[in-house]
């Protein structure tokens, strides 16, 4: 009998191609330790804007309605998120927004969730982090501080995020938010 693979789904903040948080979802999703699988979901600007109007169950946007489905069935989610002005990026404040409806039952709700974060300021995106956890915790998910990284662009090692000291600590946040999948499993 074959353990069962622990789902994770890593949102991406950031729109830009070339972003270091798409790079930092990618480290942590190609060195993902044995038995869990993260699916990158990085088009988090493709979502209208959150508004009552349009989140109507017959008429919901494809893309919203994809995201919460492959959210839904996770257990348990990464964020890779860069951070804007002090703060979260609109696009990833827009899906967690959408995530969080239906209120009380949306897609976040009790999922263990995870941010990391590589920015340029010298802590390394902790208010983006720290802004994260608590839309997500409002919004039904459970934040896990301890499971969260944030990276300061400007320390990277020669070898940037494919370092091996940064893809050893991608690897134990992963981990540390595995670990969480097992205690709400």
């Amino acid at each position: 009998m074959s353990e069962r693979v622990v789902e994770l789904v890593a949102l991406v903040g950031s729109l830009r191609a070339a972003s270091l948080n798409r790079q930092l979802a990618h480290v942590a999703a190609d060195n993902a330790p044995a038995g869990v699988s993260i699916t990158v979901v990085d088009d988090l600007g493709s979502l209208p804007f959150y508004s009552e109007d349009v989140d109507v169950e017959d008429q919901l946007d494809a893309g919203v309605a994809k995201l919460r489905q492959v959210v839904g069935a996770a257990d348990g989610v990464l964020i890779a998120t860069p951070e804007y002005n002090g703060t979260i990026p609109a696009a990833l404040k827009n899906a967690i927004d959408w995530l969080s409806r239906p209120y009380g039952t949306g897609a976040l709700t009790g999922k263990p969730v995870a941010v990391l974060s590589a920015a340029l300021g010298q802590y390394g995106g902790a208010w983006t982090r720290e802004d994260t956890r608590k839309s997500v915790g409002i919004a039904g998910g459970r934040a896990i501080e301890e499971a969260d990284l944030g990276v300061q662009v400007a320390a990277l090692p020669e070898g940037g995020l494919n370092d091996p000291a940064v893809v050893e600590k991608v690897v134990a946040s992963v981990s540390r938010l595995v670990d969480e999948v097992a205690v709400s499993a």
